[in-house]
């Protein structure tokens, strides 16, 4: 199961930071994922990180502006957004991936296996 919470209104320019807690699996076996889907549009990957946080992946539209983590004493994954822009206003999903192969390969939707309820980001011009 994964819990994420921290959406919200923000002002263009703002920052937010969105938490997403596991329970039920192994945690740090699993390559955690924010993927965001806003209205009309398809669910598309911002950011990855691998088990032990040592590989991190962004999209092109959140590079430089979106810092992924985990605490895996907490399993917690966490997304700070900074100079959030209006386009960035959408649902925003935690998923986890099981981490099976050494090499890195970005999660798809397909291939996550868990979901969590998503969360709200709203950037006002």
């Amino acid at each position: 199961q994964l819990q994420a919470c921290g959406g919200g209104l923000v002002q263009d320019g703002g920052s937010l930071r969105l938490s997403c807690v596991a329970s039920g699996f192994i945690f740090p076996s699993y390559v955690m994922t924010w993927f965001r889907q806003a209205p009309g549009k398809e669910r598309e990957f911002v950011a990855a990180i691998i088990g032990n946080g040592g590989i991190t992946d962004y999209a092109d539209s959140v590079r430089g502006r979106a810092s992924i983590s985990r605490d895996n004493s907490k399993n917690t994954v966490y997304l700070q957004l900074n100079s959030l822009k209006p386009e960035d206003t959408a649902v925003y999903y935690c998923a986890a991936k099981p981490q099976t192969t050494i090499s890195y390969s970005r999660p798809s939707t397909r291939t996550s296996k868990y979901w969590g309820q998503g969360t709200l980001v709203t950037v006002s011009s």
